[in-house]
């Protein structure tokens, strides 16, 4: 993150920033790595459009966490509605996909990216105060 850019931002702000840049940049490789190397992808036959949407987080990840490392407002939407979008597709694939009973993997994955969700979601309000609005013409 540029100092410029952040000048003046309250370091809470800052550090919940790089916090959720961070969330993105790691689900980058993850997502990337699945591409490259299939056997480390989920061992479940997926859907044609699950398997779509979560190729599309190799890109959409790197893509919000850049918006957001450059303080606009509309990485911030971006990176809730992957987030959200995400929770929702590992929970798909790992309650009615899955057959496995109790806890997986998979199971304790998707709990910790509907926490990250939750918790980008709420703060949100409270960081937009501190991004750039998108410019109107």
């Amino acid at each position: 993150m540029s100092a410029g850019r952040w000048r003046g931002t309250p370091l809470a702000v800052r550090l919940v920033v790089a916090a959720a840049v961070l969330v993105f940049a790691y689900g980058t490789v993850v997502h990337v790595a699945q591409l490259l190397v299939p056997e480390l992808g989920p061992p479940l036959d997926l859907p044609g459009w699950l398997t779509v949407y979560f190729t599309s987080l190799a890109l959409c990840d790197p893509v919000a966490a850049l918006l957001l490392a450059a303080r606009r407002a509309v990485g911030l939407a971006l990176g809730c509605a992957v987030l959200v979008t995400d929770a929702a597709a590992n929970w798909y694939a790992n309650y009615v996909l899955d057959p496995a009973a109790g806890v997986t993997a998979g199971r304790i994955g998707q709990a910790v990216i509907t926490a990250l969700a939750v918790a980008l979601v709420v703060l949100t309000p409270w960081l937009m105060r501190w991004f750039v609005p998108v410019v109107r013409r």
